[in-house]
């Protein structure tokens, strides 16, 4: 939801505020659990003034949505589209995916659970982002079939195998603990590998390339690649 005309910066300070607010309550609560009597307590806010900060109840929950699948997309987007070798895209991708799930472990527990309680084109839209999503992951999956890097899989198997690694690690995971995402990421992604690959594809030093390349990418402007662009085959 846009700022309003008009509405300086602690506008938008207070409305972020509450968002927050908003996430660890229906975490724990549940969206359909949590009042917005209990939310104008907890925010400090009185009812009529909650209203002028987020429009209703579902606008918190479609902010929080947001909060998870607009930094997610546009990571993948970037990955999807660099001209590398589709296993380090993938490991890239893992990576992302944790990193925004460690950032944020309310509003992925309730972008699991309550996204049912959208309705018309909230929903529609958010379905859409997931599809999207996936289908970047398969994308990246079968690029990897096709330059001999994995073994023929059935795509949306594999798509399937490597969401279902990655999203219910929010389910377990402390923040601050013993993994962090580029643990968890290196672990699951040889665990995923070792089974996709073809015979002939080295894992060995994926990270060091990961490591390098996200190096590269700090200190060098990026260029811009087609993804029609036929991609590296791993040597």
């Amino acid at each position: 939801m846009a700022r309003p005309p008009g509405h300086g910066p602690a506008y938008e300070v207070k409305r972020q505020e509450i968002i927050d607010i908003a996430a660890t309550l229906f975490a724990k609560k549940g969206y359909a659990g949590t009042g917005i009597a209990e939310l104008s307590e907890s925010t400090g806010t009185a009812r009529g003034a909650l209203y002028y900060y987020i429009g209703s109840k579902e606008n918190l929950l479609v902010e929080i949505q947001n909060r998870v699948m607009e930094p997610l997309l546009g990571a993948a987007r970037r990955i999807a589209e660099l001209d590398i070798d589709p296993v380090l895209q993938l490991r890239m991708l893992s990576q992302a995916l944790l990193e925004n799930i460690l950032a944020r472990l309310d509003h992925v527990w309730v972008y699991e659970h309550d996204y049912k309680s959208l309705r018309g084109t909230n929903r529609s839209r958010l379905l859409g982002q997931r599809r999207e999503f996936e289908d970047l992951v398969e994308q990246i999956l079968v690029a990897a079939m096709e330059n001999g890097s994995f073994r023929k899989l059935d795509p949306r198997l594999a798509t399937l195998q490597f969401l279902n690694m990655h999203n219910h690690t929010y389910q377990w995971i402390k923040p601050g603990g013993e993994w962090d995402a580029e643990t968890l990421s290196r672990e699951y992604c040889t665990t995923l590998i070792s089974g996709f690959r073809s015979e002939n594809y080295r894992i060995d030093g994926l990270d060091e390339q990961v490591h390098d390349y996200l190096g590269r990418r700090k200190t060098s402007p990026p260029e811009s690649p087609s993804r029609s662009r036929k991609r590296r085959k791993q040597p």
